[in-house]
């Protein structure tokens, strides 16, 4: 049985969409009213597309639907593989006003929205995660891109979807592993912006592990909800959708050191919050019983709470230098100024910085 939980909208003038969250909506919930031309291109990989495409193929009553099916993996997230998008839209005429649908989590929603921002100078995208990060972070906001193999999503593009639908009922063929990447983007809202929402997450952290539909739900649309109301006051990230990347740096680094997909996004961002408000703390900004609360938190969700063991601080210098939150050669971090309220800076102290990466980082 389907039913829609929560509806949400992203306010962006006339490129607003909505954001429909519920259970068994793949297959049941009718997206054809959010494209405009007959044709639809549905872009998965090879994990998800046994799962869910015959059920999402069901969402486009009476368009015409084409598939690509890529290899999985954070790995593939380059240009050779996003070719593959293009290859199949030009192999079945796709034109522009053509639909290109992300069926799967982050990977594939990047690549299918980077897709769509340049098929023929631009076309439409619909996103539907399929993951709890995805659904929680990547596929609300309009970033796209893929990897260079010096820096995380340092090539793509903002390009806003028409509508994206959160099926949670995916979450249930997804391995702990992964449920625990989602959640340390659940826990950034809350340290950044909501400390409501940090106070509800401490009470039902076991709930939310063990994919208890309610709380998961409740999870989703709040993350949503802040995502959204952030993007809506700065969508192309002038100033303060910036916050929106506590532990993003330190986390960046720590995924391009380990190589693409051998630490997944969750897992380097849970690590580098902590990172994080460690160094907050250096800095004067939170105390550290704050930055032990934040810490235990991500424990237990089941994160990772240190970088890789042979990764030494000059490892991280050398990557954090290439962040695109950087200007001017100047490194800028998300720091907190208290739980519940993110800063962007370019002001830590390198004392403070190399003391920070001392502490966490094994090797000299």
């Amino acid at each position: 049985m389907s039913k829609v939980l929560h509806e949400l909208t992203v306010e962006l003038g006339e490129r607003s969409y909505p954001i429909i969250i519920g259970q068994g909506l793949l297959g049941n919930y009718d997206l054809s009213s959010v494209v405009s031309g007959s044709q639809v291109m549905i872009v998965t990989n090879e994990t998800v597309a046994p799962l869910y495409l015959d059920r999402a193929i069901g969402s486009f009553p009476g368009k015409k639907v084409d598939t690509v099916v890529l290899p999985d993996g954070e790995k593939y997230k380059d240009w050779q593989t996003l070719n593959q998008i293009f290859d199949g839209l030009l192999e079945n005429r796709h034109g522009r006003k053509t639909t290109l649908v992300a069926l799967g989590g982050g990977v594939i929603g990047d690549m299918t929205g980077f897709a769509a921002a340049c098929y023929q100078r631009g076309v439409a995208f619909v996103q539907i995660p399929t993951t709890l990060l995805s659904q929680v972070d990547s596929s609300v906001g309009g970033k796209t891109g893929i990897n260079h193999p010096l820096g995380k999503n340092m090539v793509g593009a903002f390009h806003q979807p028409e509508a994206v639908l959160i099926d949670t009922d995916s979450l249930t063929t997804l391995p702990a592993r992964e449920v625990s990447a989602g959640l340390a983007e659940v826990i950034k809202y809350g340290l950044i912006r909501d400390v409501g929402f940090l106070d509800w997450l401490e009470a039902e952290m076991d709930r939310l592990v063990g994919l208890e539909a309610s709380p998961v739900a409740e999870a989703i649309y709040r993350s949503c909800a802040c995502k959204a109301e952030v993007v809506a006051r700065d969508e192309r990230e002038g100033g303060l959708r910036a916050i929106l990347n506590l532990g993003h740096t330190f986390g960046h680094a720590i995924e391009t050191f380990a190589g693409y997909g051998n630490w997944l996004h969750g897992e380097a961002v849970g690590a580098g919050m902590i990172m994080a408000a460690d160094l907050s703390v250096r800095e004067g900004m939170i105390s550290r019983e704050q930055s032990d609360r934040a810490a235990a938190l991500i424990r237990r969700a089941g994160l990772p709470e240190r970088p890789p063991a042979d990764m030494a601080p000059r490892d991280f210098m050398q990557l954090m230098a290439v962040d695109k939150k950087n200007v001017d050669g100047e490194l800028r971090l998300v720091l907190l100024d208290g739980i519940g309220n993110a800063v962007v800076t370019s002001d830590a102290s390198a004392e403070n910085l190399a003391s920070t990466l001392a502490r966490f980082c094994r090797t000299g």
